[in-house]
């Protein structure tokens, strides 16, 4: 069952339920989509149809955001809770290492998803990263042909939104893997390049306030944030 929360359709599931589908996917023999939404997405969404029909034709729709939870709540269709990228891909790692599926990175400055590799490895034994690759790239083939010849069965593309779904909608298929997951700046979180915030500030829904403490330049995005509650508020008001 999927919730509609201001135009994004978003799978009403626990991270463990999330991780479960994310299996069950590996063994179908088609390619996957799976896309973390926060509020900045379903503003984008918004005004953007291609990206929109893209988180709409996604096979998993996770909401990673506090705002999506809380829009959700005054909405009066509450989700389960959130399942942040990073929790998501993590668990799903635990899951598949020492299997026979292959992780393929995409994404981040030149040399961090190499780094990510290194250290993931280190954490999940057994854990099969079949290649890697920066998102400073124009050309999209030589990717994609990367991709196809390492026969990765999940890849985790980080290049920002909307351009890392809008990427895997064009060339997912033809990349040959059958997860693709959109998880933003994970591979720096991986790679030790950014701090996650203390786990308390994770389990209260604060990690926006965590990053706009050490990133102070963010306080424009962050500033639009509460506008998903405003408009929250207006649909729930004109019974939408």
């Amino acid at each position: 069952m999927r919730i509609d929360v201001l135009g994004v359709s978003f799978d009403n599931v626990t991270p463990d339920e999330a991780v479960q589908r994310a299996l069950a996917m590996l063994e179908e023999n088609r390619p996957h989509l799976a896309v973390t939404p926060n509020p900045e997405m379903i503003q984008r969404a918004e005004k953007d149809p291609e990206f929109s029909k893209v988180l709409a034709d996604a096979d998993l729709v996770l909401p990673d955001g506090i705002g999506v939870i809380y829009a959700a709540k005054i909405l009066g269709r509450p989700l389960k809770g959130r399942v942040p990228g990073v929790d998501f891909a993590s668990a799903l790692m635990g899951k598949i290492a020492g299997t026979d599926k292959r992780l393929f990175l995409l994404g981040a400055k030149p040399g961090v998803a190499e780094e990510a590799a290194k250290r993931l490895t280190a954490r999940y034994p057994g854990l099969n990263i079949c290649g890697t690759h920066d998102g400073y790239f124009q050309d999209d083939a030589p990717v994609v042909e990367a991709i196809r010849a390492s026969k990765a069965d999940v890849v985790f593309v980080c290049l920002g939104f909307p351009r890392q779904e809008k990427w895997i909608a064009a060339h997912g298929a033809e990349a040959g893997a059958k997860l693709y997951i959109g998880l933003g700046g994970s591979l720096d979180v991986f790679a030790g390049k950014v701090d996650r915030a203390p786990e308390k500030m994770q389990k209260l829904g604060l990690e926006w306030l965590y990053r706009l403490y050490k990133e102070p330049s963010r306080i424009g995005r962050m500033a639009k944030l509460p506008l998903i509650l405003v408009q929250a508020l207006g649909a729930r008001v004109k019974g939408k």
